[in-house]
C-alpha cells in the first residue's frame, strides 16, 4: 500500500493523462492529414503502410529499452526522457519532405513514445493500491481519445492558416511545456524502497518471468488488441473518406462522437472493476467480466464495412472504441496485479513490444488490402474478432489463480 495522498495520486494521474492527450494527438494527425499529405507527397497506400510500419518497429526496441529503464531509474527521469525524444521528432515532422526522413523520423518519434507506457504504468504501480489501479488507467487513458478530441478541434484549423508541417510543429513545441510540469511536480512515492529502483530487465529477469503464464498472456492478448486501436487512429479517417465521402473539413462530427464515447468507456471500464472489487469479486473475476463484455461489444465491428449509412456505421465503431478502452483499461492493470512493482517497467515493455509486432502485420495487411483489395472487409472482420480470443486466452490460461482472491 501506497503512503502518498490521495491529492498526490490524482495530480500524477493528472500529469500522466495531459502526456497522453499530447502522444495521441500525434497518432490522430498522422491519420487525419493521410488523404492531404498523400495528395501533397505523392504517397501511395503501400509508402503511407510503410511509414507507420516504421513507427511500429520503433515500439519493438522503444518498448524493450524504455521498460528496464523505468526499472531502473524511476520514472521520473524515464518519463522526461522518453516525452523529449518524442517532442522533438513530432516537431520535425513539419520539415520532412521525403519518404526516407519521414520514415526514420516517425521511428525516432515511435522510440520515445514507446517510452512513455511503461513510465506511466510504472507511476501508477507504484503510487496506487490494487483496488484503485484500474480506474486510475482508466482516467489517463482516457487522454487517448481527448487526445484525438483536440486534434479535431485544433488541427484543421492549423492546417488551414499554416499547412500540414506548420501543424506538426506549432502542437509540437507546445507539448514541450509538459515536461516543464512533470519535472516540478513528480517525485518518488514516500515509501518506495530505493533499492527497488535500481533494479532493470537483465537476461536472468527476462528469462524467469518468461517462464511463467501469465506473461505469455500479457504479451499474446497485446498481441492480438495493440492493432486495433492503431487502426482507428491511423486509418479510420480514410475509411470515411472512401466508403462515406467525408473530408477533412467534415471529418470532424463522427470522429467526435467516436472518441467521445470512447473517453467514456476508458473511464467506465476502470471503473467498473474496481466498483466489482470493492463489493467482495476477486480482482481476476472483475477484469475478466469487463473484458468479455467488452469482446462481445466489439464483434459487430464485422458489419461496418457492409453498411451504406454513416450513422450506422460511426455508432458501431464508437461502441467498440468504448470497449477497447474498456478492455484495455482492465487490461494494463494486468502486469500491476500479477508481478511485483519492481519488475512492472520490464513487463510493459514486454508486451508493448508484443503489441507492436502485431501493428506492424496488421499494418502491412492494411496496406497490401487497400493496394490491391480496395476494400476494409478484411479489415474490420480481424479487428472484430481479435478480442473474443484475447478473452478466451486470459480465461483458460486462469493466470488470476496466482493471486489472492479478494483484496481486503
Amino acid at each position: 500500500m501506497t503512503t502518498g495522498t490521495r491529492r498526490e495520486r490524482w495530480l500524477i494521474v493528472g500529469l500522466i493523462f495531459l502526456a497522453s492527450c499530447l502522444t495521441y494527438m500525434d497518432r490522430q494527425m498522422f491519420g487525419l492529414l493521410k488523404p492531404v499529405m498523400q495528395a501533397d507527397l505523392g504517397w501511395s497506400e503501400l509508402d503511407y503502410s510503410g511509414v507507420v510500419i516504421a513507427f511500429h518497429a520503433a515500439f519493438v526496441v522503444g518498448f524493450l529499452t524504455f521498460g528496464p529503464v523505468m526499472d531502473r531509474f524511476g520514472a521520473r527521469r524515464g518519463y522526461a526522457a522518453a516525452f523529449s525524444l518524442w517532442a522533438a521528432a513530432h516537431t520535425a515532422l513539419g520539415l520532412a519532405s521525403s519518404l526516407m526522413q519521414f520514415g526514420l523520423i516517425r521511428f525516432l518519434l515511435g522510440v520515445g513514445e514507446s517510452g512513455t507506457f511503461p513510465a506511466r504504468l510504472k507511476a501508477v504501480s507504484e503510487w496506487f493500491p490494487p483496488q484503485e489501479r484500474a480506474l486510475a488507467i482508466g482516467v489517463f487513458n482516457a487522454g487517448a481519445s481527448t487526445g484525438a478530441l483536440l486534434t479535431l478541434a485544433l488541427v484543421p484549423v492549423l492546417t488551414q492558416f499554416y499547412g500540414w508541417r506548420g501543424a506538426f510543429v506549432g502542437t509540437g513545441l507546445l507539448s514541450l511545456l509538459w515536461l516543464g510540469l512533470w519535472l516540478a511536480f513528480y517525485r518518488r512515492p514516500p515509501n518506495a524502497d530505493p533499492s527497488a529502483w535500481r533494479q532493470g530487465l537483465t537476461w536472468t529477469v527476462f528469462a524467469e518471468l518468461m517462464r511463467h503464464r501469465q506473461a505469455w498472456v500479457y504479451v499474446a492478448v497485446k498481441f492480438l488488441t495493440v492493432p486495433v486501436w492503431w487502426l482507428y487512429l491511423f486509418w479510420l479517417p480514410d475509411f470515411l473518406y472512401r466508403n462515406h465521402q467525408l473530408d477533412l473539413g467534415v471529418f470532424g462530427v463522427p470522429l467526435l462522437a467516436i472518441f467521445v464515447l470512447a473517453d467514456v468507456g476508458s473511464v467506465a471500464g476502470g471503473w467498473t472493476s474496481s466498483a466489482l472489487i470493492a463489493k467482495g469479486a476477486s480482482v481476476g473475476r472483475a477484469r475478466m467480466t469487463v473484458m468479455a463484455v467488452c469482446a462481445v461489444l466489439i464483434l459487430p465491428l464485422i458489419a461496418v464495412p457492409f453498411s451504406p449509412w454513416l450513422g450506422l456505421s460511426v455508432a458501431i465503431i464508437a461502441v467498440a472504441a468504448a470497449a477497447h478502452q474498456a478492455f484495455s483499461a482492465n487490461l494494463l492493470s494486468l502486469p500491476s496485479d500479477l508481478f511485483p512493482k519492481e519488475v512492472v517497467g520490464s513487463i510493459v515493455g514486454v508486451g508493448g513490444a508484443a503489441g507492436a509486432i502485431g501493428a506492424i502485420l496488421m499494418a502491412l495487411f492494411s496496406g497490401v488490402v487497400l493496394e490491391f483489395m480496395q476494400s476494409y472487409v478484411p479489415i474490420f472482420c480481424v479487428a472484430g474478432v481479435v478480442y473474443g480470443i484475447a478473452t478466451l486466452i486470459i480465461i483458460f490460461s486462469r493466470v488470476y489463480s496466482v493471486i489472492p482472491e479478494k483484496i481486503d
